[in-house]
């Protein structure tokens, strides 16, 4: 079984250092970045604007996964691909036209992602399974860091992965939310193929990111 992508959340990070951090976490070994976007509206909390993924853009060449919680999330696409994002994730419940948005972000160059929360049902997959490439299942209700993860995704995480075989869909399998090195393996045994983790890489400062991420990899 390969070792799962790892896409530490910066959410978790100093933002008194973010360009600092994203630079430890590029040689700590990260897959990703993972930018949690929230606006106040669609979810409890507000956090990273466009102006601020552009400015860590030249910090490092790993891809930007940017988990769009915003409402509506339209407006916003064009911001956060010109500010470098590689990745966009949406929410169905953000935007009456899932279908559209997502090919919207396949025309401004980047991956398009779906974002499930822990009460959306995989359904929404049915009819946009071939615009996506990438499936992020909340393990957590968004909006905040450091919650518990929810047992029952393990076995949404198999279902989903169940149809994206059955579409022969080459998309990642992203799971975010409470996500340890004591559950990580669970995740990917269930069929995950990324995992976004905060707490879990960020404790115990820069100097630990690699060990903690090469846990995350190994469990």
């Amino acid at each position: 079984m390969a070792a799962p992508l790892i896409c530490p959340s910066i959410l978790a990070s100093d933002f008194a250092r973010l360009g600092e951090e994203v630079r430890a976490l590029d040689a700590a070994g990260a897959d990703w970045i993972h930018v949690d976007v929230m606006d106040g509206h669609f979810v409890p909390n507000i956090t990273i604007g466009p102006d601020v993924v552009k400015a860590l853009r030249p910090h490092t060449k790993l891809p930007f996964d940017v988990h769009l919680m915003v409402a509506p999330v339209d407006p916003w696409l064009e911001a956060y691909r010109e500010a470098g994002a590689d990745i966009l994730t949406v929410h169905p419940e953000s935007g009456p036209h899932l279908h559209r948005t997502l090919g919207r972000i396949r025309q401004l160059g980047a991956k398009a992602g779906v974002v499930l929360n822990p009460g959306t049902s995989l359904s929404v997959l049915d009819d946009v399974v071939e615009l996506v490439d990438l499936v992020l299942l909340m393990s957590v209700n968004p909006g905040f860091g450091g919650q518990s993860f929810i047992d029952t995704t393990l076995r949404k995480i198999g279902k989903a992965r169940a149809i994206l075989d059955a579409a022969g869909s080459k998309a990642h399998l992203q799971v975010d939310g409470g996500v340890t090195a004591a559950n990580a393996g669970a995740c990917v045994a269930a069929g995950a193929d990324a995992l976004v983790a905060g707490t879990a890489v960020f404790r115990g400062g820069p100097s630990a990111y690699a060990a903690n991420i090469q846990a995350l990899k190994a469990a």
